[in-house]
């Protein structure tokens, strides 16, 4: 049985227990988007409907800089899986070479090593 000093007991599970109402009862609060500024407090509503259009200009540049971004690399890995494909063909070719440069070496796959008879000794 593990012993929990007293002290530590004290402070560790009021502090565990407490903490579990919190997050069950309060509600979410609102997410702070970097660049995005609180449009509620203006009373006016031209410095209201500025801010708004401000903050959707913003959220327009950050998609339009985010797909820019998505497009390099989806780019980027669209040339890696040709250039791999390409590896991949150029190894098919050196196995079918190798594979016709020794027919007589290459056994079929259907046939067990077992079933194979000797040469008969001259």
């Amino acid at each position: 049985m593990i012993r929990i000093p007293r002290l530590a007991a004290a402070v560790i599970v009021p502090a565990v227990l407490g903490a579990w109402p919190a997050l069950v009862i309060t509600p979410a609060a609102a997410q702070d988007v970097r660049g995005i500024e609180a449009c509620g407090q203006e009373s006016k509503l031209d410095r209201r409907t500025g801010c708004l259009q401000s903050n959707v200009e913003y959220l327009q540049q950050l998609v339009a800089k985010n797909n820019a971004a998505v497009n390099q690399r989806f780019a980027a890995a669209a040339a890696e899986i040709a250039a791999l494909k390409a590896s991949v063909a150029a190894l098919q070719a050196t196995v079918d070479k190798l594979a016709a440069a020794k027919p007589g070496d290459a056994k079929p796959a259907d046939q067990k090593p077992s079933e194979t008879k000797p040469a008969a000794p001259r």
